[in-house]
């Protein structure tokens, strides 16, 4: 085709292959049509010949519902329980950390380490002191403090670090320390 005008030869090829594709149907369908009924009388004839074996299924019960009479028992999951169940151990296992979790918990205590930024550091009467917000909250932070979910004490404040000592439950079931540090977060300043 050129600008719109059909090549010479265009209309003659297109009607013979038009020609050629309602051949090729016609004889598709004309060389279906006996397979056709032999299926469809090959089909009735396995209808007739199977038999079904269904059984009947029973009806349903009725159901009877049950009162909870669980709620005055004691529950396995209070938290509670729990952590007095794991203090007494601990205290069997280490006096030093059953000293540490018969502590007071201190507020960054409630927060995931990976929760915290540290924005900066301070000197208050000669002593470093490490800011650290955490839910849009600014804290001190001093040398002894109690900070994380796995028991750590900061032990070193450095211009754009606290170091800390982590307790934890290694594999084992034994109590270990393990050192940590939190860093002056570049966009937290």
């Amino acid at each position: 085709m050129r600008g719109g005008i059909p090549a010479p030869g265009a209309g003659r090829a297109l009607r013979q292959a038009a020609a050629w594709l309602g051949v090729a149907t016609w004889l598709g369908l004309t060389g279906c049509s006996a397979s056709e009924d032999q299926l469809q009388t090959w089909t009735e004839q396995q209808r007739r010949e199977v038999k079904f074996g269904l059984q009947a299924l029973p009806a349903p019960s009725r159901f009877e519902p049950q009162s909870y009479e669980a709620q005055s028992g004691l529950d396995p999951f209070d938290a509670h329980r729990l952590m007095s169940a794991l203090k007494l151990e601990s205290a069997q296992a280490s006096p030093r950390l059953a000293a540490q979790l018969n502590r007071r918990r201190e507020p960054l205590e409630a927060y995931e380490l990976q929760t915290m930024a540290m924005t900066g550091t301070l000197l208050r009467q000669g002593r470093a002191v490490a800011l650290v917000s955490v839910d849009r909250m600014l804290y001190q932070v001093r040398v002894g403090d109690y900070m994380g979910q796995n028991n750590g004490r900061v032990v070193k404040i450095e211009e754009g670090r606290i170091e800390l000592r982590e307790v934890v439950q290694d594999a084992s079931g034994d109590w270990v320390e393990r050192a940590a540090s939190l860093q002056t977060q570049e966009g937290a300043r």
